[in-house]
């Protein structure tokens, strides 16, 4: 007997795939990093992942729930990118953060500055989302923090810092600044805020 063939375009990514969770987050995330929360449809991500409209709710309770994941996906994604270059034995600890600067750079460039950092975004969304994002993005911004501080302590043990140096208030600084330089650098089409804003940073160091 001759198989009879359904008719119909099969979804590119069925709905019991345990990856098509994952590619929602990821899809979410590429998209929240341009348009921010609030402006962000679901429909545009679900048809991006081939996932039909009616079976988001198959994978999150809500779209505050998305956000939640999508949050925590981004948190590790970054730590993940900030490690690449903070752990870099090869490079001095003040040459690790030029480096994560450049990254930064080159991955703004790649997407014409149209994308930004999520958790930036989010929070000047801040008043309008659930009060729990507030929480949230506070913790990934100190994780990241902490990262850098880390950094610096590095630095100041090996000299390239004075040895009266606040890594911890530098490092919170730096995230300060940098997440300005970041809106700005969209808003130029540019990496000149970026660059001028490591500049100011790195001129400031006790040495």
């Amino acid at each position: 007997m001759t198989p009879v063939k359904r008719r119909g375009r099969p979804p590119k990514i069925p709905r019991d795939n345990p990856d098509t969770r994952a590619a929602l987050i990821r899809s979410g995330t590429a998209i929240l990093t341009e348009q921010g929360f609030s402006a962000s449809g679901i429909d545009g991500i679900l048809k991006q992942v081939g996932v039909p409209k009616g079976s988001f709710y198959y994978y999150f309770d809500s779209k505050e729930t998305f956000g939640r994941e999508i949050i925590d996906y981004y948190g590790r994604y970054f730590a993940r990118k900030l490690d690449r270059c903070l752990l870099d034995e090869a490079l001095a600890p003040l040459e690790r953060i030029r480096a994560f600067v450049q990254d930064a750079a080159a991955g703004m460039a790649k997407y014409d500055f149209k994308r930004g950092c999520l958790v930036g975004n989010l929070g000047q969304e801040i008043n309008v989302l659930p009060e729990d994002y507030r929480r949230q993005l506070s913790d990934i911004l100190l994780d990241w923090q902490q990262r850098i501080a880390g950094c610096l302590r590095l630095a100041r043990d090996s000299g390239q810092l004075a040895p009266s140096a606040d890594c911890e208030g530098l490092a919170e600084f730096f995230w300060i600044g940098w997440e300005g330089a970041v809106m700005r650098a969209r808003l130029a089409k540019s990496p000149q805020p970026l660059e001028r804003f490591a500049q100011g940073f790195f001129a400031g160091l006790p040495g």
